[in-house]
Parts: C-alpha cells; sequence; structure tokens
C-alpha cells in the first residue's frame, strides 16, 4: 500500500495539506507542481488498496486519472472548491466538494478537522483572496489586527509563490515548501523564526510587483504583462491586488506561455463573485471557480475573443 499526497502548489493547497498531515502524519509521494498544474493525477500509477488525498485540483479536469484509480481499487480523499463537472459516484471515494465562492480548500479542511489547525486554514484563504472569509474565522479565533495581517501576509507570499511557466520560475519548488513548512506547528511560529523563505519570498515579491504596477492596461480591466520570470510569478498577486483595489470591477491577468499565446487569469469582482469560471470554461483550457478562474492556453488569434467574451460576461 502506498500514500500519495496530491495538492495545487499554492497557498491553498498547500495550507490545505499542512492541516491534514500535522493532524494525521504519513510517508506519502507529494504530486503537486506550479499554479496551473492541475492535470495531477495523470502523474499517478495508483494500485488496490493505495490512498490517495487529492486537494485543491478541479476534478472536473482530472475525471480521467480519477476515474482509473478507483478502478484500480485506489481509496481516495478528495478536498477542492472549483468547478468539479460530475462527481462519480464510488464506494472507495469520499469527496467534500463546496463551489460556494466563500469558501476554499484550506477552510474545508478546517471543516473537517473541527478546527484543529485553523491558523493554517486563515493563512491559506488569505492567500485565495478570500480575506472576508479569513477575517472571519480569525475573528473566532480571537486573533488581533496586528497578527492577522501577519498571517495575511504570509498567505499572499506563499501563493505569490506558486505562479510560473515551470518550477524553475518559482523561489521554491512547491513540495519543497510544504516540507519546510510541515516543520512549524503554526504559521506564527515560522514568522516567530524568521525563516528565509520570509525574507526571500518578500524580497522577489516586492521587485516583481514594482514592475507589475508599470504596466498599462490592453484594455478597461484587463492587463498584459511581460514576456518574463517576474511577470509569470506576479500575475496571481496582481490580479488579486487589482480586484481588492476595485471590489466592484472583474480583472484580467496575461502573460506569454511556450505556446505563442497567452496564459490567463480571471478575477471577479469581490463584492460579486461570479462568471468567472463560466467565462473561462468558454475556452477548452479554462477552468476555475465563479470568484477566479483561467485559461491555460489562450491561442493570440482568440485574444479578440476572450476581450469581447470578457466584456459581455461583466
Amino acid at each position: 500500500m502506498s500514500n500519495y499526497d496530491i495538492f495545487n502548489g499554492d497557498a491553498d493547497g498547500l495550507c490545505a495539506l499542512l492541516q491534514l498531515r500535522r493532524a494525521d502524519p504519513r510517508t506519502a509521494t507529494l504530486i503537486t507542481g506550479v499554479k496551473r498544474e492541475i492535470n495531477l493525477l495523470e502523474r499517478v500509477t495508483a494500485k488496490a488498496g493505495d490512498h490517495l488525498t487529492v486537494l485543491d485540483i478541479s476534478m472536473r479536469t482530472n475525471q480521467v486519472g480519477l476515474k482509473r484509480a478507483l478502478s484500480s481499487g485506489a481509496n481516495i480523499f478528495y478536498v477542492d472548491h472549483h468547478n468539479s463537472g460530475s462527481i462519480p459516484k464510488h464506494k472507495n471515494l469520499f469527496a467534500v466538494i463546496d463551489t460556494s465562492p466563500t469558501i476554499c480548500t484550506s477552510l474545508l479542511v478546517n471543516k473537517c478537522l473541527n478546527g484543529q489547525y485553523a491558523d493554517w486554514a486563515i493563512v491559506g484563504a488569505f492567500g485565495d483572496n478570500m480575506g472576508a472569509s479569513a477575517n472571519v474565522l480569525a475573528k473566532k479565533l480571537d486573533i488581533g489586527d496586528v497578527d492577522m495581517l501577519r498571517l495575511k501576509n504570509f498567505g499572499e507570499l506563499i501563493n505569490y509563490n506558486a505562479y510560473g511557466r515551470d518550477v524553475s520560475d518559482l523561489h521554491f519548488a512547491p513540495d519543497e515548501m510544504f516540507k519546510r513548512l510541515l516543520c512549524f506547528k503554526t504559521p506564527q511560529a515560522c514568522l516567530e523564526a524568521s525563516s528565509d523563505i520570509i525574507r526571500i519570498l518578500e524580497f522577489g515579491f516586492q521587485a516583481d510587483m514594482e514592475k507589475a504596477d508599470l504596466t498599462t492596461s490592453l484594455a478597461p480591466n484587463i492587463f498584459l504583462l511581460g514576456d518574463a520570470p517576474w511577470a509569470r510569478r506576479i500575475s496571481g498577486s496582481f490580479g488579486n491586488k487589482l480586484a481588492r483595489e476595485n471590489p466592484d470591477q472583474a480583472h484580467g491577468v496575461l502573460t506569454h506561455n511556450v505556446e505563442g499565446g497567452f496564459t490567463v487569469s480571471v478575477r471577479a469582482s469581490l463584492n460579486s463573485p461570479k462568471g468567472a469560471d463560466i467565462l473561462c470554461l468558454q475556452f477548452p483550457t479554462g477552468g476555475g471557480r465563479a470568484g477566479a478562474a483561467g485559461i491555460n492556453h489562450l491561442p493570440k488569434e482568440d485574444l479578440d475573443k476572450f476581450l469581447a467574451a470578457f466584456k459581455i460576461g461583466f
């Protein structure tokens, strides 16, 4: 019997797994990647009796790998908040799926664990740009404003680290990041230890964001960043920043990809977090959730189609 932990490399996926492995330590093969690398079940050859924990990756995108793993006799615990498509009915699948715009995978795991490691859930929610939900949970735990701001910044830095064309764009590979953070019982302990993780990410984030802030819009509320590692790293954080600064507006951030087209991040307005997944699912490589979604590859010839769909959708 083998254990596999399969998770999105962003703050939400990481913090979801940190909670679970704090509550239930186990040796497992880690399967993860950059933010957009979500078809992760394709990388697992499961056998009867294996245990797969799958966090924060779209079930819709992973349907083939999921059904294959179930057919092999593997047991699967699947937690996610993205548009799932149809959920297979199988005795070996325990799925916790909630696509509400105010929930994320870290918060779902927090509910499963009855708040046992809620501080990590708060970090994950802040990283996923769900500040309102993170604030609600923090207030329940009587976390003060100063400490809450530190957790918010930490979540945003972890999330920033996940964006790139491949792992070479990142400051830390997501599996390495998980192993480093697992050494700390709480996010506060990591912050108090003045870990080099924080120092490296803070420096990189500031430098990359300064470049993004100089970018002019391609169309109203849509930005095309440069063709460079800094642009790919900051694209998600820049989109979240735009959403917070203009909560009544939806935003799109595009970066150049290796196929010669664009990778697209869409943020619905924070005050009406819906429609991002519907927009992106109009394109073959699109997916996500109501409040935030994306397109892995938008061919250049489809750019005008996307701009028109964005204008209609929002």
